[in-house]
């Protein structure tokens, strides 16, 4: 029996590896991290992430042929197989900070593997990183004891949070990058071997390292775009008295541009989009294009522009000012379907009412946790309550951050009866019924529309 490792127990790793072992039973399939909480909690019946439907494909193939571990050493010395799949954040000092992808726990891993191989072994970047990463990786793997040969792949997710199970079982495309020479299309074979137990062959490509490589950050680069494209528009359109939604719909229904990540809202959020955007416009600088770094670097300015265009929308409509006004924010996770707050939009909106001296209450299903630590700087200027309804007593405005379905079937008269009044909504998601709650007296404030207001 072959055995295949990951190497970080994250987000990608942990739900890909259990996707690995439940479709691939002839495999055994290990999950390491440094991180012993959160092997224990993969071992639990409270995995360390929310992901609907993880803890199915979990429990189907733990202790089976699936195993975690913190025995990062000897798991390395028996694998055939070594997923990396470890942090890669936005460096936040020396050259590049603020833009270039931090490396240092990838290098460190990469010296691992070396130190510990005596065999052969096939080696696959799952993390996102930057092109021609894999020649580094190389170099070092190929800097140790003669007769153990590395061949380096890339892999990249394409896994979007919330759909993480679904998008597993039924990818658009599994991409697979290596060189064109003998042992790097055995590699390359092997690894379409494993996905071609569930995924239809012609949705298994195969392309060079490089372009491997840059499919990703190239990829999520086109949907915050998007995004920030539509998010432009809901600026004039609140100017303008045209509706983003319907603007939207009309250009989504032309099959050359197609409706998805279209809808207007406060902004993006998660672990890839600007962290992938920013390493990109750091390529292409490095290599002379400033032109094209500006282009793209103005995708995250934007979605920058828009949290803090609702900040100060919010500010406007309550008089010019919220010092002392409490405000409920509903949700706090970058999106439904996960407790994951990287990059939430609610964390500059938040930060920047308490700036104003707001009093800030938040609620989330899932997120209440990292909420707590992403704001516990803050002290006392935010409070977190796991029931909106509670949070929304004695609360001035709700401002809506996350497309929860729960917040739109929520007792809305019963809401705005525990409000101060003029009670206020600020829908940033554009999900809540906007007629409805005006008619039950509220202030409505969508993105992209023209407000509903009794004043």
């Amino acid at each position: 029996m072959k055995t295949i490792l990951c190497i970080g127990a994250g987000y990608v790793g942990g739900p890909t590896m259990a996707m690995i072992a439940l479709k691939c039973p002839e495999y055994r399939v290990v999950v390491v991290d440094i991180d012993a909480e959160r092997i224990r909690a993969w071992q639990s019946d409270r995995l360390p992430i929310y992901e609907p439907g993880l803890d199915r494909v979990v429990k189907a193939a733990l202790n089976r042929n699936l195993f975690f571990s913190t025995d990062i050493t000897s798991s390395i010395a028996e694998a055939d197989i070594i997923f990396v799949s470890v942090n890669t954040p936005t460096k936040t000092f020396g050259q590049g900070s603020g833009r270039a992808a931090d490396l240092q726990f990838w290098e460190k891993t990469a010296r691992e593997i070396l130190a510990h191989s005596t065999t052969d072994k096939i080696v696959v970047e799952k993390s996102t990183l930057p092109v021609r990463t894999a020649e580094a990786m190389e170099r070092i793997l190929h800097s140790g004891r003669a007769g153990v040969h590395f061949e380096v792949l890339s892999n990249p997710e394409f896994l979007a949070e919330g759909t993480a199970v679904r998008d597993l079982e039924n990818p658009d495309r599994v991409l697979i990058g290596g060189h064109d020479t003998d042992s790097g299309r055995r590699a390359v074979a092997e690894l379409v071997s494993i996905y071609a137990h569930w995924v239809p062959r012609d949705r298994i490509l195969t392309a060079s390292v490089w372009s491997s490589e840059l499919s990703k950050l190239a990829a999520n680069a086109f949907l915050a775009q998007r995004i920030s494209s539509i998010n432009s528009l809901s600026a004039l359109c609140e100017h303008t008295e045209a509706d983003v939604s319907e603007v939207a719909r009309a250009i989504g229904m032309d099959n050359r541009i197609g409706p998805r990540f279209l809808n207007a809202s406060v902004g993006f959020g998660g672990s890839c989009f600007k962290k992938d955007i920013l390493n990109l416009v750091y390529l292409c600088d490095h290599y002379g294009l400033h032109e094209v770094a500006a282009y793209w670097e103005q995708v995250v300015k934007m979605n920058e522009y828009q949290e803090d265009r609702f900040v100060q929308n919010v500010i406007a409509s309550m008089f010019n000012t919220v010092a002392g006004k409490r405000i409920a924010v509903f949700g706090f996770a970058f999106k439904a379907d996960t407790g994951d707050t990287r990059e939430s939009p609610a964390i500059r909106v938040v930060r920047g009412l308490v700036a104003e001296r707001a009093q800030v209450v938040v609620t989330d299903p899932q997120a209440l946790g990292n909420a707590h630590r992403d704001l516990a700087d803050l002290g006392d200027a935010v409070t977190f309550e796991i029931d909106p309804v509670k949070a929304a007593v004695g609360a001035h405005a709700l401002a809506v951050m996350t497309e929860w379905s729960d917040y739109e079937r929520l007792d809305y008269r019963r809401i705005y009866g525990d409000m101060v009044k003029p009670a206020f909504v600020f829908d940033g998601r554009n999900r809540l019924n906007h007629r409805a709650l005006f008619d039950l007296g509220f202030n409505v404030y969508p993105i992209g529309k023209k407000p509903l207001s009794h004043l």
